[in-house]
Order: structure tokens, then sequence, then C-alpha cells
């Protein structure tokens, strides 16, 4: 999802606020996808609880400011961003570039209390980024480049393959690549036993260090067993990345496709006025961290749905740091409710769904057309049908249903905000099925989808400030 559109373009300063920003793939596509003409100053706020996810933002930035060559700086962001192991050059530029950054103010503020909140910015020609957390925190970021004493890399490839080749996930597991065609399968799962974010065929020899950002604390690996690189980047734009000879190569698109994008991310960074400032606090504590400030583009993850911050609270809570409508009239908050579908849900709907001549069951035998009975219900055609079903599914009454009963109309008018009726920054069921079953490319989407990690009931919705 890019945070900035062509709409922007009047805008005098371009302010982006992400309250709870998991990693960087929006901010490096946004950056990346600047068209030439685009030359505004961008202020791109990140805030996130996790210290794990600000820490590592950091870092990633970091490198991507410090002035390397780009071809070393982008080699190194991949594997820092995904790789458990790294080469030695890779782990040279973080102790010696990165790490006396951090190390340097941690020293400045050693007499500062544990639960005080500092702040630091280092500036690099006309781009900044500042970072402002707790001491301890900071302190905690610092440990992010330290290695558990007499970790080798052996030991490091256990303690990840401990997590992701587990026993007790084996079901799981098989569950995931059944959902992947043969040839992605043996990528998948090269990548479960290396954790090297490579082409398949790329020497692994120079990869000797673990990877400090993941191993920084004993005997654990920080990720679950289904973490993928290729999820949250376009299962689209990946396929249609060249991986050369080996066009079935899953992880080698996936590496020239970031390569490519962090090319342009790069690039059009050292071009351009950004300042990137970074938080680490809850969304309900976010507020006094912003002192007034006004942005044209909010985008909340999905602390709208239910479990989280839910959207009447996160309407309020964000709504008044939207950049005014006199302003910028196309300034936008953007929700995702990525449970909302699946948690509203009634018996009748999900019966409605699964009978022999829905709508959805004739269109999911033509994507998967049925070849033999099967044996039982764990049969591995009908879990693959079962994941299919959610792919074809048309869930709009569902959600509007939801809308009415949150009485989100009434909220948001109360707030002075409105839903737009037109978005303008991302669709509403932007991973829905677009093409019709026997189309040209239409069993190639359904496949991706059905491989790329979402499910196709994810909506997003866009708001406004109202005018007066």
């Amino acid at each position: 999802m890019y945070f900035i559109s062509v709409q922007t373009k009047a805008i005098t300063t371009t302010g982006v606020l992400a309250s709870s920003s998991g990693d960087l793939r929006h901010v490096v596509e946004t950056i990346a996808q600047l068209p030439e003409t685009y030359n505004q100053p961008i202020t791109v706020t990140l805030n996130d609880r996790d210290i794990n996810i600000v820490a590592r933002n950091t870092i990633l930035l970091l490198i991507a400011l410090v002035g390397e060559s780009i071809d070393k700086a982008i080699d190194c962001i991949i594997h820092v961003w995904y790789s458990a192991l790294l080469r030695r050059s890779d782990n040279e530029l973080l102790q010696h570039r990165i790490r006396p950054l951090i190390q340097d103010f941690c020293l400045q503020i050693a007499g500062e209390r544990s639960e005080g909140i500092v702040g630091k910015t280092w500036t690099f020609g006309q781009r900044s980024l500042k970072l402002v957390q707790k001491k301890s925190s900071w302190d905690a970021t610092l440990s992010y480049f330290e290695q558990p004493t007499g970790l080798t890399a052996k030991r490091a490839q256990n303690i990840r393959t401990a997590v992701t080749l587990a026993a007790s996930r084996v079901d799981y597991t098989d569950r995931a690549l059944y959902l992947l065609s043969p040839s992605h399968r043996i990528a998948s799962r090269r990548f479960r036993e290396d954790g090297l974010l490579l082409p398949f065929g790329f020497p692994r020899h120079d990869f000797t260090d673990p990877n400090p950002t993941f191993f920084h604390t004993e005997d654990s690996w920080p990720m679950t067993d289904s973490a993928d690189p290729q999820y949250g980047w376009s299962t689209e734009k990946i396929a249609q990345t060249s991986s050369g000879p080996a066009t079935a190569d899953l992880y080698g698109k996936i590496f020239y496709f970031l390569r490519a994008t962090l090319r342009c991310f790069l690039v059009r960074l050292s071009e351009s006025a950004v300042s990137f400032q970074l938080f680490s606090t809850d969304v309900e504590s976010l507020p006094e961290f912003l002192d007034g400030a006004r942005f044209d583009r909010i985008e909340t993850s999905n602390i709208a749905d239910k479990g989280w911050f839910g959207i009447h609270k996160t309407l309020a809570s964000l709504g008044p740091f939207l950049q005014a409508p006199d302003i910028n009239p196309h300034a936008t908050l953007i929700t995702s409710f990525i449970n909302a579908v699946d948690e509203n849900l009634t018996q009748q709907d999900r019966m409605a769904n699964i009978t022999p001549n829905s709508a959805e069951t004739k269109t999911l035998m033509k994507y998967l057309p049925v070849k033999r009975a099967c044996a039982s219900k764990y049969d591995p055609d009908l879990i693959k049908f079962h994941f299919g079903r959610d792919a074809v599914s048309r869930c709009d009454h569902i959600f509007d249903r939801h809308l009415k009963e949150l009485r989100l109309k009434e909220w948001a008018d109360l707030l002075g905000m409105a839903i737009k009726d037109d978005p303008t920054i991302i669709e509403k069921w932007p991973y829905r099925l677009k093409l019709r079953p026997g189309q040209p490319g239409a069993q190639a989407e359904f496949d991706r989808l059905l491989a790329g990690g979402v499910s196709g009931k994810e909506r997003y919705v866009e708001w406004r400030l109202v005018d007066g």
C-alpha cells in the first residue's frame, strides 16, 4: 500500500503517520514509487509498541541513511531484514557504522531514569531520523547489535529450525506447503531450513554470522514458524519479477523484487528531503508524543478490529490529527479490518456459503475441480477446498451489516468525520479476485491468493474530515 497519492502534489509538505507501523514495507514502497516531479518535503512518523519492531526499523533506516554505496546497502538491508545469518561485511556495517550511533547516545543518557522519555535526532544532509522512547528501550535497542556469547552459525540455525521445523507443528507446515505449487514447496522448505533470503542456487558459504537483530537473546527465535518474506508484498509483482533461468524460484523472485524496490527507495531517498520520526508506545499514549501535529495520511494497521483498539477509539484518538480539509482536502485516515468478516459470520451465512449449489461452491469448483472422492474430512484436497472458499466468497453484506451494528455513521458525525465513498489510496477489498474463472490469468491469480498469506476478506475503509 502506498501512503502518498498523486493528489498530494499541490501540498507544500506531506506528513504521514503509521500509528501501528509493523515493518517498513509500506514506507519503502511509498518512497520508491514517488514520481520524479514530486519534490515536497516528507515527514514519516512511525509508531509501534513492540520494541522489536521499532529497534529493527531504526537499524534498517540508519543503514539506508548512513551513506554506504547503494549496492552494499541494498543487500545489507535485505539480509538484516529477512535472513537468519549475515555475511561478515553486513555485520561489520552494523557494528562499525550503525551501532556507534546508538551506543554514543546510550552513554549520554546513562544517568536517566529507566522510564524517562528521551529522544535523539541524526541528520544526514537533507534527511533525518528521530527516535523517541524510554531510556530502558534505548538500552534494549543497543542489545540488537549483540549476540549471546558463544553463539555459532550452526547453533543459531538449530535454534531457528526448532521453531520453523518443529515436530509439533508438522500439520500446520504441511497445510501451508500444500497450498503452494510443487516447485514453491521446495523453495519454501529450504527457507525454513536455512533462513537465508537468496535465489535457490546462490552460494551460502559467506553467511557465517548470526543476525544479531534476531539472535540477541539466548536460545530463542523471535518469529513464528509461518513468518515468511513473501507475506506482505504484492504476490502479483513478485510473480512478474524475473528470477533468471530458474523461472519458478520463489525466493529468487522475492530477492530480485526487493533489490529493485530498495534501489528505487534509496535513490529517491538520496534526492529527497525526508524526515523520519519513530516512537515506541501504545496507540492510547501516542497523542502525547505528536505535539499537535497534523498528517495528510494516517495508516492504522488493523487496530480498528474489535479484538484490538476498536474502530470507535481509533477514530476518536487519531482523527483529530488528520490535516484540515481547507489545507488538504485529500487528507485520509486508513483503517483495515482483518478479522471483521469472520467475527460477524452468522450460522446462516456459513450454511448459505457451503451448500453444493451456492455461487461460491460453483465458482470454487472451476478453480479446484473435484477429480476424486475424498477419503476423509482430513483429505488434503478437501482442506485446500476449504481454504479456497474464502478466496471466492463475497462478504460485502456481512461487513455492511457490521458497520450498521457499530453505528459508525453516528459516531463519525460526532467526530466530524465521514467514510470516503470512493477510496483513493487502497481498494475496499484489495486482495479480492479481480478476474473471473476462465479468463486469462484467472487460475494463476487464484493460486497466488491461496498461497499468499491473505484470505481476500480483508476490508479497508478510508476516512476524511468533514468541512466546517
